[in-house]
């Protein structure tokens, strides 16, 4: 194991949630998949992890939506940093997600699992 490290993946495209699960757990990860906004949220509420991978955008409580609740809840300082995950203009959406507290924004369609292991040892150090 990677120090235990926990990664919270909160993505509802199954392919997409399997794809990082997998790797991340192969990486030696302690990785907890949601499926949804609220899902995550209440995983993340709790605290814990050494970092999050955020969809922008889910069914029920999209990824804004997560950040907003979680930061007025307290449950931003309970985690470590917050990678948001999205195939939209990536300076829109992350402008945006910056303001509340989002430190990087991966593009899903360009991703690969050697990005993936490298921008969560960049954010896990």
């Amino acid at each position: 194991m990677k120090d235990n490290k926990k990664i919270l993946v909160v993505e509802d495209d199954e392919y997409i949630r399997d794809v990082y699960n997998k790797i991340l757990t192969d990486a030696g990860y302690n990785v907890t998949v949601a499926t949804n906004g609220e899902e995550g949220f209440e995983e993340a509420k709790k605290g814990g992890f050494d970092l999050i991978y955020l969809d922008a955008m889910m069914p029920r409580l999209d990824g804004m939506g997560f950040l907003k609740k979680l930061k007025d809840t307290g449950g931003l300082s309970k985690n470590g940093p917050v990678i948001l995950l999205s195939n939209m203009n990536y300076d829109l959406i992350f402008n945006e997600a910056k303001k509340l507290g989002v430190k990087d924004c991966l593009i899903k369609s360009d991703i690969d699992p050697g990005e993936l292991q490298e921008m969560t040892k960049k954010y896990l150090q």
